[in-house]
């Protein structure tokens, strides 16, 4: 990988957690609205209409979406054509919402048998402004304007994924991209529901050759591994006409509590003020408590945080302890420590409690400190305590001063294999679990 490549991966992934502030609700856009963010213009595509349709996974709109990064051949461009779509989906208050994404139909063949199969990609962390969105990173890679600055890393492994064979949609999650709320970020229900919904809105996107037969992979890696993670455990119920063929979680955020303390301190704290807006934007009974424990530069970084991107929180907010934005000077692992509320919302977001359906596949970093190696371990020794079939893979990089590339690491190192593994599900060979293993591997 290139040099200049690898720098843009290390300066843009990150996890995050949880407890209570003063989030700031996302004003509904009507498409009359120009919506501008820390001075891009967000296309009119990403504002939802009124009214969106009942039934999940419904492709509401859909427009070509022009790929930076294409070559010409004989076959048709390379890695694919791209459309840009919308589709409706239920978020965790049981609420519509509208979740915008990228199909991208490869023109590599799929050799694996049977028809073309799909992944669902799930990002990691990109941010809370809409210019953050997967889907604007396929078109603009790399987008800096004095104002914010937005890396479409996940390029690198939707690529990869093309050229297997697969065809491939990335969801933008709710509120990312989409302009009518805030992105909730971390929240699985909300992730989970967008990426099983981003499988069957798949299957409508004009010149798609996916159907229902295909099968299908989920692929994400930090705030996507949570997402992913979150999307074979809830399957079963809200999406049983999406197999799963297997579900790569890599470093997944699985415990909150772990990550809210891994991540105080380090280059992405900004990712703490991402969870707490949107987890106030699913629960506004949690205010009162935001209220009660931040001051006023607490409340200023929320509002500042829910327009930026990576690099801009990178920039703004590397360092800084979470003991800077409350009132008593108590960080946020520790305020969530001592309140009940807080513990007991944190708790309806831990991820493991459920057997995921299909073979799963658990990468974490050995060394990782920014989303704790522990916690996402004990993610597969839970699933492998339900009967799931888990393959576990702890990567064994050294450890370096950085938090934010002790967790990037990782994702680079593990990437090629992770791919192969979950092409191999998708072809149909089985998976061979690990969880008798499991014990002796740290």
């Amino acid at each position: 990988m290139p040099a200049s490549r690898r720098l843009l991966a290390v300066s843009v992934t990150a996890a995050a957690a949880c407890l209570g502030a003063q989030a700031l609700g996302a004003s509904a856009a009507r498409a009359s609205d120009s919506v501008v963010s820390r001075g891009v213009a967000i296309p009119a595509f990403y504002t939802p209409p009124a009214t969106l349709p009942h039934a999940d996974g419904t492709l509401v709109r859909s427009e070509p979406l022009p790929l930076a990064l294409s070559l010409p051949s004989l076959h048709g461009p390379l890695p694919g054509r791209a459309t840009r779509l919308m589709y409706k989906s239920t978020d965790a208050n049981g609420q519509p919402m509208a979740v915008t994404g990228a199909y991208i139909e490869p023109t590599a063949a799929w050799k694996g048998g049977g028809p073309r199969p799909l992944v669902v990609l799930a990002p990691g962390t990109m941010g809370q402004g809409d210019q953050c969105a997967a889907s604007m990173g396929l078109e603009h890679p790399i987008r800096f304007n004095g104002r914010t600055v937005s890396v479409g890393y996940e390029d690198l492994s939707v690529y990869r994924l093309l050229a297997s064979g697969t065809a491939v949609v990335v969801t933008d999650y709710a509120g990312l991209g989409a302009t009518d709320r805030l992105h909730t970020y971390v929240n699985r229900v909300d992730e989970a529901h967008a990426v099983l919904d981003a499988a069957r809105a798949a299957r409508a996107v004009p010149g798609a050759s996916v159907t229902a037969a295909s099968r299908v992979g989920l692929f994400g890696y930090s705030q996507g591994g949570g997402a992913t993670a979150a999307a074979a455990e809830l399957q079963p119920v809200y999406a049983p006409d999406v197999p799963l063929a297997g579900t790569y979680a890599g470093a997944p955020p699985a415990d909150l509590s772990e990550v809210t303390r891994g991540i105080d301190g380090t280059e992405l704290v900004g990712a703490l003020g991402w969870s707490l807006n949107g987890f106030l934007q699913s629960d506004p009974s949690l205010k009162p408590i935001a209220d009660a424990h931040l001051n006023a530069a607490g409340r200023a970084a929320l509002a500042d945080l829910s327009t930026m991107c990576v690099g801009d929180a990178i920039f703004h907010y590397a360092y800084q302890r979470s003991t800077r934005w409350t009132t008593d000077g108590s960080s946020l692992a520790d305020i969530i420590a001592a309140t009940p509320r807080l513990r007991a919302f944190l708790d309806t977001q831990r991820i493991g409690k459920l057997k995921p359906a299909g073979p799963v596949r658990v990468a974490t970093g050995v060394n990782d400190n920014l989303v704790p190696h522990a916690q996402a371990r004990e993610l597969a020794a839970d699933w492998c305590a339900k009967g799931a079939d888990v393959t576990y893979r702890p990567v064994g990089l050294p450890n370096l001063v950085s938090p934010l590339i002790n967790h990037v690491g990782p994702l680079l190192a593990d990437q090629g294999e992770a791919v192969s593994w979950l092409t191999d599900r998708l072809a149909g060979r089985p998976a061979q679990s690990t969880c008798a293993s499991l014990p002796r591997q740290r």
